[in-house]
């Protein structure tokens, strides 16, 4: 398989303009197969700027204010572990050169920099980022790792555990059996799906992010993965459900990098946490049930969590008699049509099989529940449920033909898909308008974080992220700035404090950082933007 990207990208990060220029002029980067992607002038910035774009090299100098140039490679290791980071210096130093080695850096150059020098590096580095491409989209090397994967035997145990087709007892006599250590306090099950145009390298790319998947986990979490059907299954096996958030970002942390590496779109879903193994079978079927929004929430490349998108699941309830899960699913996700063609496959389905009244009753009776069921989760009335103050019971128990129930269960459900619509676009606007108010109210806080203002709003941070950018159009790190600016702005106005007091009032514990983001912004800095709004008034 050809890689796509014809050039690696790379970020230069130096607090002096010249130096940055003097980097962009004397190299060919172009020739050397690298694109220059952007430029930052201190470490802070160069963080937020990798956490935007797809960076492959950080050619960082070491000296810089706000946070030097080994802090951001610690932290872009920690983050993103398949960056690669070249460190340069005046400073002939043994300690700097010796935490460069530490944090796996992949030089440390002296100034001044020979534009050979340079060069040399750079074509090591590229040789290691095509070696590392290819492993990863190789499709030979896919077809080798298709047939040394995890014995089938083992798969088909977990995929039984996962269904719930097994009994307690067979299953913990095979995985005796089988060598499987599979025991833990809390388990969540989680899918990972890739968009996969061409149906014949489907399962190449799975085995190709299932090994990506383990690659990355091995040291974070214990888990247990495998390729099944046309998606990824990783059981998360925990200590408490309190780590539920680690698997959230662990799943975020995926997506980054296999969508990167892998040149595909890349969805995870989550089910909710359970304490039996084998009650993953319904933590499965909740992953599988998120992963059905993620055309509503929009793109890919995003987690979805049940507990974010269905408040207060219920325990689903298996029907023996008839299936109900597709009028179920369109009413929650469906549009008009999906749901009359649900509706009258299951009327056809009572007609084939010639119920007798009883079972009539019995199977409208429990789709109905089902109905109940969603309307309490949002807690929704008799009225809003089914459209009317009529005991829904008794007025089934009425009809004279299944072709009256028929075009009732559709007044039903539209009335219903208009509900939850209403119900969910109001639920994202008071998540929104919340945040806001925190924000609003601990700005002033330099330690205010999307994790910290997540906590309080019980959602995963990677839900928050998709909701809040779509409904104010701006993420959480630029809202935040937007709003300590705003009040800066009126304090530089109504105040005659020095600009370092107005910069810990709004929440910046660096007056320098405050200057350079006020800057930024507005083109000058606060002390000038005072100056002349007074000019202005006077």
């Amino acid at each position: 398989m050809e890689l796509k990207n014809e050039f690696y990208n790379i970020l230069l990060v130096d607090d002096e303009a010249d130096v940055l220029q003097a980097m962009k002029r004397k190299i060919d980067w172009e020739a050397l197969g690298f694109r220059m992607a952007g430029t930052a002038e201190n470490g802070q910035e160069a963080l937020e700027l990798a956490e935007q774009m797809h960076i492959d090299v950080v050619l960082t100098d070491i000296k810089m204010p706000f946070m030097d140039g080994l802090t951001l490679c610690k932290k872009l290791k920690e983050n993103y572990r398949n960056i690669k980071v070249v460190i340069y210096s005046g400073f002939d130093d043994f300690e700097f050169a010796r935490e460069a080695i530490h944090l796996e850096a992949e030089e440390y150059l002296l100034k001044p920099i020979s534009a050979k020098d340079l060069e040399n590096v750079f074509r090591k580095i590229k040789e290691s980022l095509d070696k590392e491409f290819a492993e990863r989209r190789n499709v030979d090397k896919l077809r080798e790792y298709y047939q040394k994967s995890l014995p089938s035997m083992q798969e088909q145990l977990f995929v039984s555990i996962l269904e719930g087709r097994v009994t307690v007892e067979k299953a913990a006599a095979l995985l005796t059996a089988y060598e499987m250590n599979l025991e833990a306090n809390c388990y969540s099950a989680t899918i990972l799906k890739a968009d996969v145009k061409d149906s014949s390298m489907v399962q190449l790319i799975n085995l190709s992010l299932k090994d990506l998947v383990e690659d990355y986990l091995k040291e974070q979490m214990r888990f247990y993965s495998c390729v099944y059907l046309d998606r990824i299954v990783v059981l998360f096996m925990m200590d408490s459900a309190a780590e539920m958030a680690d698997v959230l970002y662990h799943l975020e942390q995926i997506i980054k990098m296999g969508s990167r590496m892998l040149d595909v779109n890349i969805t995870a879903s989550a089910g909710q946490t359970c304490d039996e193994l084998l009650n993953i079978a319904s933590s499965y079927q909740e992953a599988q049930n998120a992963m059905e929004y993620r055309a509503i929430l929009g793109g890919s490349n995003q987690v979805i969590y049940i507990n974010d998108i269905e408040p207060s699941p219920e325990d689903s309830v298996p029907f023996q008699e008839f299936d109900y899960q597709d009028i179920l699913r369109a009413v929650k996700l469906g549009e008009r049509e999906e749901t009359e063609r649900a509706i009258r496959k299951f009327v056809d389905n009572l007609r084939d099989k010639a119920v007798t009244p009883n079972q009539y009753q019995i199977a409208c009776m429990e789709l109905l529940t089902e109905f109940t069921k969603i309307g309490r989760a949002y807690k929704l009335s008799t009225r809003e449920i089914f459209g009317s103050d009529t005991i829904p019971w008794q007025e089934v128990y009425q009809f004279s033909s299944l072709e009256e129930l028929e075009q009732w269960l559709r007044e039903v459900c539209t009335n219903l898909r208009r509900t939850l619509r209403h119900e969910r676009s109001d639920s994202t606007t008071k998540l929104t308008e919340k945040a806001k108010e925190y924000i609003e109210a601990h700005y002033k806080e330099s330690d205010l974080s999307a994790e910290t203002l997540c906590r309080y709003l019980n959602v995963s941070t990677a839900y928050f992220s998709t909701i809040f950018k779509r409904e104010v159009g701006r993420g959480f790190s630029a809202y935040l700035t937007k709003v300590r600016l705003e009040h800066a702005i009126e304090l530089l106005m109504t105040t005659e404090d020095k600009t370092y007091v107005i910069a810990e009032a709004v929440g910046y514990t660096e007056p320098n950082y405050f200057s350079y983001v006020f800057k930024k912004e507005y083109g000058i800095s606060p002390s000038k933007y005072r100056a002349m709004r007074e000019k202005e008034q006077n």
